[in-house]
């Protein structure tokens, strides 16, 4: 029978643990570890486990079998919807954006894309991430439609929660971005045709989304083989 002091310990937890992933300082696939939450809140691990049983019920935390709980990673259908979508608008974007592009913005865009380079042996997800988002702005901000940019601002909006859970999760996919870049960039420096270079930035996008998404099933299929 849980106490009444135990049951406000697991509210408070609960609230605790819940506006930190509302907030995205756990974003999706962030490892809660019951030990260190109980003592960052100065309570025991009980009402912490309580707290994370609930948040799983509502579906915010999933188990993994010899790894614990872990922040949901992400609503598969509506990442793939957006990831398409978003493939769509900044590849058109980008191919606008390209004859706008000097040789100061490609060199920046370059130089940013060296940084990631050099983060491959040691990926800070959150970092790479943020060098990602500024590589990409440099090519598609200066699109001359303000409704097609206005939508790829809504696309990586959308998926603001869980772009660092991309590259965490699948740090593979770094190095293989990182090379992707460089042939946008000589696509664009060359004055390759608009849909060639629309089409390169569409299937970056589509590639990353599509490594993520294989990445979840392989998991998903191992877990499974472990249960059974």
């Amino acid at each position: 029978m849980t106490s009444v002091g135990s049951a406000s310990k697991s509210e408070q937890a609960y609230a605790w643990i819940r506006s930190r992933i509302s907030g995205h300082a756990f974003g999706p696939g962030y490892r809660l570890v019951l030990g260190s939450i109980a003592e960052e809140l100065g309570m025991s691990v009980v009402p912490v486990r309580e707290a994370i049983r609930r948040l799983e019920a509502e579906g915010l935390v999933t188990f993994e079998r010899n790894v614990g709980a872990r922040v949901t990673l992400v609503d598969e259908s509506e990442y793939a919807h957006t990831m398409q979508t978003l493939g769509l608008v900044e590849g058109a974007a980008t191919a606008l954006s390209a004859p706008l592009l000097d040789a100061a913005a490609l060199d920046t865009a370059a130089e940013v894309n060296e940084q990631m380079s050099r983060m491959l042996g040691h990926l800070d997800a959150h970092a790479f991430t943020e060098l990602n988002r500024q590589f990409h702005s440099v090519l598609f901000e200066p699109c001359p439609n303000p409704h097609l940019l206005d939508l790829v601002h809504r696309g990586w909006a959308r998926l603001s929660g869980i772009r660092d859970s991309t590259f965490a999760y699948v740090p593979g996919r770094a190095q293989h971005s990182v090379e992707e870049h460089t042939q946008i960039l000589e696509l664009i420096r060359s004055g390759a045709e608009p849909l060639e270079i629309e089409l390169a930035a569409r299937n970056h996008r589509w590639r990353t989304r599509d490594a993520f998404l294989d990445a979840l099933h392989n998991r998903s299929h191992q877990t499974l083989g472990e249960v059974s």
